[in-house]
């Protein structure tokens, strides 16, 4: 079991706070999700999220428009330049001050920064200098407002730029010196200046205050109070407003965005409306729509104008819009609490988690977007479970029902209750499907309930306290259960009796995991521990002590460092690998743990999040913030000094972090890991934690990963074996370089006929690695070979089967993949079999009405129809087109003809 997992994703949290960011194409769109930043791939449906973390949520953001450097900055003004392309970070920097944003001028040789009321402007790091490496270099500060700087919007040229500010005053400055006459202010509005715009000739500017005015800048003459002499008077320009519009909407104005090339404005408001409108000619509205009835934070659009990207903090929630189809091109939500529950589906292609709020979304874990949100639970949903075969999911609630939703159809087919109104708070689905138990704090007993008829079958008695946990395995239907009466139980749910003597834990269980063959059971319980049992013998085998290996940070009211506090110092939740040699362990604290059961040792500890905005992630006192009275500065609601009036209105209960509106609490966020699980494929393995759902995985993107090599093993021996129709030996070196165009050519280079010889002679050793890449090949790479492939498959399969079912555990990943990539194209191949059968009957009819037509004529066949299908060059045709012979056949030949009876046989989807 390999333990180098690493964070590769982050699902459920797609915008907290910040700007959204399109790339140069407009194709890719950047998100900040807290102290993280997303990327979401539009065109190919594909996100992923860039490993580096900042110290808190990130205020704002911008990308150069080569797309090679990202800047991020949280709010205490701490940034982190990163590489864009290969995502690796390039330098620290600490603007000592909150930043409200952060821009780099079209050239890409500035960045403009706005500290506060000031504005400086660095160079961008470059790479032509003499091989010194200084990233921030400043080039200048700007002053002149009199409060926080809001925007910052460069002209086309980067010789100018326009600031906005809460003075209410927009100013434009000169990037060189030597034009500091153009300094000019724009002073008119009754509100903050939200944003200013150029033209796209640069010729008018526009700026956008937040009481919904839009006014036009021109440079123009200004008029003269007093007639003079045309001869005596010199013509003197400057910035005037040419015109005055209002949106009049019921809001106020939170974000706008400008698109020079179309003259395309876009506003939001803080009641959820957005408006579209062409202001080139006049102030024309074009669209007004509505995401809801929380204020939109920010907006942008892409660079041809096409794509509009809307973010609101309050919901967690990211859309994109096209305007012209007036049609969503993304549109993802989040949970609007904390996650309760995950769960892989079979294949492991999927994720379902399940919330405080009720809802049950569905995760795609390689697009990283949900695919479907169930909203039919009314309470917090406490557990998600999968049946065997994955077409089936299963839920439990504290609302009194346990549901099942049809993964087809997306819909809720079936409803469980109990005798009495009761909170579910734990379900466990029987391998075989037909089954579904349920447990309850509210009292002792287990319920049983037929999945087919929904009617409660039985009621297994002889806990003494409030059940807390269930768990089947996956071999056969043996139940395991915890109660509050310090004892776990071994059921056979079919035989309706205990299968042992109950299992007694010194403390309270949290939790219980059955690994995968029935034959262990970890519990975890409330002094630290995680015991392994033997479930035949009932008998301890393994203790795993994790008090010294948790990291439990201190919160912000602690007066003590963490390593003195005992909060946290237990697992919660627990999963087994699926080859039950590892086990994942987690809890209320900010460290997730893997162990080797065998020889009780932590392989790894994961550190799930280093955000300082929330509590546990910290691990000493800062008594630099420690006031006169001994209360933690950030303790202290400053929300009264707010210069927004609608900032100062606090409608929380304070100190309740449920209830009421569930985005709303007046209790700092806590870290907690509530849930864990590996994937199926075993090559990675999901947490359900307080920033979102993590995603952690095995890089399998290495380029050189040589195996069992020798000095004779080179490409160039690989190639000179494939010449010589050695097809084997040359398999065999291209697996030990585990070169993957190697491998890849060698596969397609074996004749159909010696594939089967090929597979026959593959040593053991190296099946898992030709499955793998076979696999891995058709899903990423998306091969248009399926049907040689298939053949490749079915070989393996007949030749090395026995042996495969032996080691299934180490060929879950590749079979996993293969699985997955038949459901995908079996559709696709379905529908392409019925259209070839009324296509080939079409032609056959066609074929026959020519022959009869023909014989009709001539009386005999024509000497092309004798030709043997050979190509003849027509003597009247001049330019000597060929006019092959196509010979029909009938549909039941057809296919035949594609299935064949031959060695080349295609595997069935």
């Amino acid at each position: 079991m390999r333990s180098d997992y690493k964070f590769s994703n982050l699902l459920g949290t797609v915008y907290k706070k910040g700007n959204l960011v399109f790339t140069e194409d407009g194709t890719k769109l950047l998100s900040p999700v807290g102290n993280r930043v997303s990327c979401f791939d539009l065109i190919s449906s594909q996100s992923f999220t860039f490993s580096y973390q900042h110290r808190k949520n990130i205020q704002c953001m911008a990308l150069n428009r080569q797309n090679t450097l990202l800047i991020s900055i949280d709010e205490d003004g701490r940034a982190i330049l990163v590489n864009f392309v290969s995502r690796v970070v390039l330098h620290h920097f600490n603007f000592k001050s909150q930043v409200n944003v952060v821009a780099f001028s079209p050239c890409g040789r500035y960045l403009a920064v706005a500290v506060g009321r000031f504005i400086q402007v660095w160079k961008t790091p470059d790479f032509t200098e003499d091989r010194q490496f200084a990233p921030f270099v400043r080039h200048r500060i700007y002053s002149g407002h009199f409060d926080d700087v809001l925007n910052i919007t460069w002209s086309q040229d980067s010789r100018f730029f326009i600031s906005t500010s809460k003075d209410m005053t927009a100013k434009i400055y000169s990037l060189e010196s030597d034009e500091s006459n153009v300094a000019r202010t724009f002073s008119g509005h009754r509100d903050y200046v939200v944003n200013a715009f150029f033209s796209k000739d640069q010729e008018v500017i526009y700026t956008v205050s937040k009481d919904g005015a839009l006014f036009k800048w021109e440079y123009t003459e200004s008029p003269q109070e007093e007639e003079e002499d045309d001869d005596e008077q010199e013509a003197k320009l400057e910035w005037r407003i040419t015109s005055k519009n209002f949106f009049y909407a019921n809001g106020k104005l939170k974000c706008a965005t400008f698109h020079a090339k179309s003259s395309l404005l876009v506003v939001g408001f803080s009641n959820g409306e957005f408006r579209v409108y062409d202001i080139s000619d006049d102030f024309n509205l074009i669209q007004s729509l509505s995401m809801g009835q929380n204020t939109i934070n920010t907006v942008n659009i892409n660079n041809t104008g096409e794509w509009l990207a809307f973010g609101s903090s309050k919901l967690g929630q990211l859309l994109v819009y096209e305007w012209q189809s007036e049609s969503y091109i993304l549109k993802q939500q989040g949970h609007f609490d904390s996650m309760n529950t995950l769960c892989y589906s079979p294949d492991g292609s999927r994720l379902v988690t399940g919330s405080d709020d009720g809802r049950i979304k569905i995760w795609d874990v390689a697009s990283g977007f949900c695919l479907m949100t169930f909203t039919e639970h009314s309470a917090p949903v406490t557990q998600v479970q999968f049946a065997k075969k994955g077409q089936v999911l299963f839920s439990s609630s504290l609302d009194g029902t346990i549901r099942a939703f049809d993964l087809i159809r997306f819909r809720n087919f079936r409803t469980f209750t109990a005798t009495s109104r009761i909170q579910f708070n734990c379900v466990a689905v029987d391998p075989s499907g037909e089954v579904i138990v349920g447990g309850s704090q509210d009292s002792f007993e287990i319920y049983v309930w037929s999945v087919q008829t929904g009617n409660l079958l039985d009621s297994l008695t002889g806990h003494e306290g409030p059940i807390s946990c269930l768990s089947f395995g996956q071999e056969n239907s043996i139940l395991a259960s915890a109660s509050w009466d310090k004892t776990v139980r071994i059921w056979n749910i079919f035989s309706r009796n205990q299968t042992v003597e109950p299992i007694e834990v010194q403390s309270d269980v949290l939790s219980i995991d059955m690994r995968p063959d029935c034959k262990e059971l970890a519990v975890s319980t409330l002094d630290g521990h995680v015991a392994v049992y033997d479930i035949e013998d009932a008998k301890q085998l393994h203790l795993l002590d994790g008090r010294k290996d948790i990291i439990s940070g201190r919160y912000l009211e602690d007066r003590f460092v963490s390593k003195n506090s005992n909060r946290g110092k237990y697992f919660s939740t627990i999963a087994y690998s699926f080859d039950g040699l590892t086990l994942l362990a987690a809890g209320n604290s900010n460290s997730i743990c893997m162990y080797d059961i065998e020889s009780e040792v932590l392989l790894k500890r994961f550190i799930v999040s280093e955000n300082m905005s929330i509590d546990g992630t910290l691990q000493y006192l800062n008594s630099r913030k420690i006031t006169d009275s001994g209360i933690n500065a950030d303790l202290i609601d400053r929300d009264g000094e707010n210069s927004d009036l609608e900032e100062r209105f606090d409608n929380t209960l304070p100190g309740s972090s449920r209830g009421g509106d569930p985005s709303e609490r007046r209790t700092r966020p806590e870290i907690k890991v509530t849930s864990v699980q590996f994937s199926p494929t075993t090559s990675s393995f999901a947490a359900a934690t307080t920033e979102g759902l993590m995603i952690y995985s095995v890089n399998q993107d290495l380029v050189f990963d040589p195996f069992d090599l020798d000095i004779d093993v080179t490409p160039e021996s690989a190639l000179e074996s494939l010449n010589e129709k050695e097809f084997l030996i040359a398999l065999v070196m291209a697996l030990r370089l585990n070169e993957s165009y190697l491998i890849h050519q060698v596969l397609e280079s074996v004749p159909l006929a010696d594939i089967r010889l090929v597979c026959q002679d593959i040593p053991e050793l190296y099946v898992e690695r030709v499955l793998h890449f076979i696999g891995d090949l058709l899903i990423k790479q998306e091969s248009p070979h399926i049907e040689f492939y298939m053949i490749w498959i079915k070989c393996i399969l007949v030749s090395h089967g026995r042996f495969i079912a032996a080691h299934k555990f180490e060929f879950r990943s590749s079979l996993k993949l293969l699985s997955r990539y038949l459901n995908k194209v079996a559709k696709e191949v379905v529908k392409v079999g019925k259209k070839n059968e009324f296509l080939v009957g079409f032609l056959s009819t066609s074929k026959k009405v020519t022959e009869e037509d023909s014989i009709l004529e001539d009386g005999s066949e024509s000497e092309s129809d004798e030709s043997d299908g050979d190509a003849e060059i027509d003597s009247d045709d001049e330019e000597g087109w060929v006019k092959p012979d196509i010979k029909a056949v009938s549909g039941k030949d057809a296919f035949a003809s594609i299935d064949g009876d031959s060695d080349d046989e295609m595997i069935e989807v």
